[in-house]
């Protein structure tokens, strides 16, 4: 095979065989390719044993699946076998892989289960509204004097934007940290004796405490147990990390700057036993750290040491000169001028160069419209009025460009899509996109199950026919046999004869006249009569046996795995309800009321060319990894992106909550100094709030920075004001550098 072209970066990381080391990648480097090729060649070049593997590991079980494709083609290509001498996983995954080796050092058992996301907020939810009720009057005493007795008493049960809200985040973050410390509830007991602790502490404690219990009850682990009691068994048994350390003599590791501590502390168990670890990231596009336990600052102490080889992946062929200038300026002012020295550590080199003349990715050239930074204060309307007219402009001289529209929080982008479909402009919104699918795929599992229940009902049986049916409605054809079958049902007189005919089949005579609608009607009667056998199946089983006999999406069939396991796990959690009750539960995430997150692949493997001319709407956080044509970049006000000045709000400090204290921040303060070496150390109110400050700088100047490198061609900047909002200081700082120039 010819071999492929090569920058003088990847030409390095591909020379490496042996060893530690670290990559640092600016976005639209190629690491992915770049990682896979490396892959590919120690394929080649390395003499594995029959029982070992190269260890690939990755974020998303999306990313897992690209791996996998590009290796296992490359294999093909130089005459391997695919899929063979390699494994590629996700961190969780891996974690999973370990602790079935040894589940006994887990303290499991063989058969034990995952709660997933939802399941596992679902519960916090439960237990945080339990602790409430309990200790109201502590709660009451968080609420600020100003507010209302009646506004008060809304915001102590407001399950959406309430108490019962912030405390349920704020127990998962408790959670998570404890666990990414290896601190388990009795840990946290037995050391709070060394001082008092403050009464939310407490209670967030014993949130824990019920949480883990309620785990245990069903035989469960959540995502962070995985990881936690992965590293507990590798630390308890030498033997087994020696073992896997043999398995798998060479470690690639993809989103490195992602990383939580004790994730990095299992592969680096593995590593210091086979010596070769690579790890590739950009501590750039670090912008998770507000909802996980990622700390980009490891991968950057890994990159220095002095034993690691560092190698930089500079050259990007995504963007025009303009936009790479404005990324780069971004950086070099945030690392050397920021007027907060305590965040100038957010961006980091390598700066961004173009790609060399031959490179197979050629810049795409800079226009005048490549770069527009609107000066001007708007309001919140008068923005979305620019964002408008502007996207009208593009879209009427690029219809076949891509197009995207980003803001730093969700409220925000649900503003702009309904600006968008005021003005009747096409667009995409990417979390309602993989929620309408999710809503759309569980829907249907939840009418077809009521049919199964209630098989006398005729307008639940023309829902299920219709539904069954769903995927003929864009056929002109079928779609109007679907309508004169539909027709038929409707005039039934004794709908049961439909699935249980006495003696003449009403199907027969259909089929004299309609043959097409028979027999559209005898596969439908067909599925029901099968799962009318599978009728005594507990309700989640009952749904995978539906499942089987839908032409379902890859995407769809894993929301209904995982509807099936959150029914399981209301199930178990609820011995007392009926089937009414479960069903009640399926509708409400059908129609939107019920948390459910569904399945995120659908969202990792969203691709902007398949939605040319339309305008995609979505966050910054959710437009990583992805690219547009056009970009408009919204809100870049000191708001959504603070710097440190007195005047600026912070999320995270509650409007609600007395002298606007950052709850999280001071519990997760106060667990810092519990477990650290300084247990004299009093925790009082207002600790930890100038770090929780820098942290969501630090995180927000990554986010900018993200937003700007998603543009290719064309790159609009604006922000919106009110009362002391201003531009953010990071675009009054790029604003002066583009005049200066």
């Amino acid at each position: 095979m010819a071999e492929p072209t090569l920058r003088q970066s990847q030409a390095e990381v591909l020379r490496y065989r042996s060893g530690w080391m670290g990559i640092s990648a600016v976005p639209g480097s190629g690491k992915t390719w770049t990682l896979s090729q490396l892959a590919a060649k120690l394929l080649l070049t390395v003499d594995l044993e029959p029982d070992q593997e190269l260890l690939i590991v990755t974020l998303s079980n999306s990313a897992v699946d690209n791996f996998s494709s590009r290796i296992g083609a490359l294999a093909r290509e130089y005459g391997l076998m695919e899929g063979y001498g390699y494994r590629v996983r996700t961190l969780h995954g891996l974690a999973g892989d370990i602790i079935r080796e040894r589940p006994e050092l887990a303290g499991l058992g063989n058969d034990f289960r995952i709660l997933d996301e939802e399941d596992a907020l679902t519960l916090l939810d439960e237990l945080s509204f339990e602790q409430i009720k309990k200790r109201e009057e502590v709660f009451l005493q968080l609420i600020a004097s100003e507010v209302s007795e009646t506004k008060a008493n809304e915001i102590m049960w407001d399950p959406k934007f309430g108490m019962p809200s912030l405390m349920n985040g704020l127990a998962n973050s408790f959670i998570s940290s404890a666990k990414n410390a290896g601190k388990l509830p009795s840990d946290l007991a037995t050391l709070k004796n060394s001082r008092p602790v403050t009464p939310l502490f407490q209670i967030c404690l014993d949130i824990y405490q019920a949480y883990q219990d309620r785990l245990k009850l069903l035989g469960a682990v959540d995502f962070n147990d995985l990881i936690h009691l992965a590293w507990k068994c590798l630390r308890t048994d030498p033997e087994l990390a020696r073992h896997l350390a043999r398995r798998w003599p060479y470690i690639l590791e993809d989103e490195a700057q992602d990383s939580s501590l004790q994730q990095q502390e299992i592969l680096q168990i593995l590593a210091k036993l086979n010596g070769n670890w690579v790890r590739v990231g950009d501590t750039n596009q670090a912008i998770y750290q507000s909802f996980t336990t990622a700390d980009p600052r490891l991968l950057k102490e890994f990159i220095a040491q002095p034993d690691v080889r560092s190698v930089d992946l500079p050259e990007s062929g995504r963007s025009c000169q303009a936009i790479i200038d404005l990324a780069n300026q971004l950086n070099a002012w945030v690392q050397s001028e920021h007027p907060n020295a305590d965040v100038r550590d957010s961006l980091t080199k390598p700066f961004i160069l173009p790609t060399q003349p031959g490179d197979p990715q050629q810049n795409p050239p800079s226009l005048p419209n490549s770069l527009e930074i609107n000066t001007k204060a708007f309001t919140s309307d008068e923005e979305l009025g620019f964002i408008v007219r502007k996207t009208k402009e593009w879209l009427a001289e690029h219809p076949q460009d891509t197009i995207a529209i980003l803001a730093s929080v969700n409220l925000r982008v649900n503003k702009i899509a309904e600006a968008l479909k005021a003005n009747k402009i096409d667009y995409v919104d990417v979390l309602m996109n993989v929620q309408g699918a999710t809503r759309e795929a569980i829907g249907t599992i939840t009418h077809l199950i009521k049919l199964v229940y209630y098989p006398l009902d005729l307008k639940m049986i023309q829902k299920a026919f219709m539904v069954f049916y769903r995927h003929f409605r864009s056929d002109s054809a079928l779609s109007t046999v679907l309508t004169s079958a539909l027709a038929w049902i409707k005039g039934i007189a004794v709908p049961e004869t439909l699935f249980y005919p006495l003696e003449d089949d009403p199907l027969e005579e259909l089929e004299l006249t309609d043959p097409e609608s028979a027999s559209l009607l005898a596969d439908f009667r067909a599925a029901v009569l099968r799962w009318h056998q599978a009728f005594y199946l507990p309700l989640d089983q009952l749904m995978l046996v539906i499942a089987q006999d839908l032409p379902l999406e890859p995407f769809e069939l894993a929301t209904v795995h995982k509807a099936s396991s959150f029914i399981k796990t209301q199930i178990d959690n609820h011995s007392d309800w009926r089937v009414e009750q479960l069903l009640d539960a399926l509708t409400d995430i059908a129609k939107n009321e019920r948390k459910f997150f569904g399945v995120s692949e659908m969202q990792d493997a969203f691709n902007p060319e398949s939605y040319k001319g339309k305008v995609v709407v979505c966050t910054c956080h959710k437009a990583k990894g992805l690219e547009w044509d056009k970009v408009f970049l919204t809100s870049v006000n000191n708001y959504d992106y603070p710097s440190g000045d007195e005047k600026d709000d912070y999320r995270g400090e509650t409007w609600y909550i007395r002298d606007r204290r950052n709850l999280q921040a001071e519990v997760l303060a106060e667990l810092a100094l519990l477990l650290s070496d300084k247990p004299t150390s009093i925790a009082h109110p207002g600790i930890g709030r100038i770090e929780a400050r820098n942290e969501l700088i630090r995180d927000r100047l990554r986010l900018l920075y993200v937003g700007i490198t998603r543009a290719r061609c064309s790159l609009t900047i604006s922000y919106n004001a009110k009362k002391e909002q201003k531009p953010a200081v990071a675009l009054q700082a790029l604003i002066k550098d583009q005049n200066n120039d």
